[in-house]
């Protein structure tokens, strides 16, 4: 098969996709609680949920559709309710973990706000250090197998994202705290010194612990809550030598982009759905909204600012969107960008890596070639936590079993 022809989409392929080695660099860790666990867990707490059945909470929160990202939210504060002590945070995230590597994922990115977990039982170092100790242990347990010690597989990697949130009310001891200390702090300034205390403790747990705390995030809804907003955290982890990524393009438009690349140094987008939207403009500052979008598009390809797309998740909270065939991903391979493919949250946009590529193959004319850029693109944008070497040595072990794997399919390139 010609490289450059597009896949034609089949059932067939799952098989395929699921053992090509993936990574999962935009992947909320609140977002993956298997139901299983986390209605043990609200049980064993005496947690309030709307059902205690896997098949009612798929029902009542984590449903197929949301009418909006406000509403998908919302899902978020059942799952955090059960993450409020350090063996429930190390127990979930080594089941995401391993709930990666069982579908063929070989690095991941976790990302999640250590102040929701705060409270007088946990302090940050507790918090992340509990989430590590779960992807540790997983980590280890893949990596001593034979496929792994024969060579015949790469090894399981992972790196921690700590996420600011953009916005915030009482949702956890820490933020409840926060606001009633700064009470006559403006919201805006408050959200702003909240992500500046995350930023610090960050780096001083990555320094002081040695964790591969290996980039900081900005999360949240969208709307209103501009990047510059969070500047000084932003700063302050530019200056600490801590990679970026921010979550624009969600809900907004092309400017929330730029603003993310430029202000908050972003090293990669998460989500970038509206980069080619030339109705998300507020103001009057740009007159020819087309000629802008084409050169942040230029800008962003130039610099190999990766976008981690995810599907299934825009679906669910951009209603307008209707079939995934509308979403900006085709346009954003025809613009040579640097993209990678997520999944954003597992349970509660019900999916997996392999779903989210079948589902690109399916809705968008990919070729060969071009799948393999889009994986090869997680592995080298990815934060990894080695040095460089390291990392060279690691995408190459990753890129050598991807040619062995698709050898011989229509996934040649």
């Amino acid at each position: 098969m010609n490289s450059e022809t597009p896949i034609q989409y089949s059932q067939d392929l799952k098989a395929i996709i699921e053992k090509i080695p993936k990574t999962d660099i935009h992947v909320h860790l609140d977002g993956c609680v298997r139901l299983e666990t986390l209605i043990e867990i609200a049980q064993k707490e005496k947690i309030e949920l709307p059902s205690y059945t896997v098949e009612g909470m798929n029902e009542l929160v984590f449903k197929d559709d949301y009418a909006d990202l406000v509403e998908y939210l919302k899902t978020f504060g059942y799952s955090c309710a059960v993450m409020q002590k350090p063996e429930y945070l190390e127990r979930i995230a080594y089941e995401m973990a391993w709930d990666n590597i069982n579908e063929g994922v070989r690095y991941v990115e976790v990302r999640f706000a250590p102040q929701l977990h705060i409270n007088k039982n946990m302090d940050m170092r507790v918090v992340i250090s509990s989430v590590n100790n779960g992807f540790e242990k997983a980590e280890k347990e893949f990596n001593a197998s034979a496929d792994v010690t024969s060579g015949e597989q790469p090894p399981f990697h992972y790196g921690i994202i700590t996420c600011a949130l953009r916005s915030f009310g009482p949702y956890s001891e820490y933020y409840t705290k926060f606001i009633d200390v700064h009470a006559f702090s403006d919201p805006k300034t408050l959200f702003g010194l909240c992500s500046l205390e995350l930023a610090q403790g960050a780096v001083r747990v990555r320094d002081e612990l040695g964790l591969p705390i290996v980039a900081f995030d900005l999360a949240g809804a969208e709307a209103g809550n501009p990047p510059k907003d969070h500047w000084r955290a932003f700063q302050y982890a530019h200056e600490h030598f801590m990679a970026k990524t921010v979550h624009a393009g969600e809900a907004y438009g092309p400017p929330s982009i730029f603003q993310a690349i430029t202000e908050l140094h972003a090293d990669r987008i998460g989500h970038g759905f509206y980069l080619f939207d030339a109705t998300k403009f507020e103001g009057g500052k740009v007159e020819d909204h087309k000629a802008y979008i084409e050169s942040l598009a230029r800008y962003i390809a130039d610099r190999r600012v990766t976008i981690e797309v995810n599907l299934t998740s825009n679906l669910q909270t951009i209603p307008a969107l209707g079939s995934l065939k509308n979403h900006s991903f085709q346009n954003m391979i025809e613009h040579g960008l640097s993209t990678a493919i997520c999944t954003d949250n597992r349970t509660v946009s019900k999916t997996s890596v392999t779903k989210e590529t079948l589902l690109a193959l399916e809705h968008f004319s990919i070729s060969p070639k071009q799948l393999k850029n889009i994986v090869v693109y997680g592995f080298k944008r990815s934060f990894f936590p080695g040095d460089y070497a390291e990392k060279r040595r690691y995408v190459r072990t990753c890129i050598d079993y991807y040619e062995k794997v698709v050898a011989g399919t229509v996934l040649e390139a």
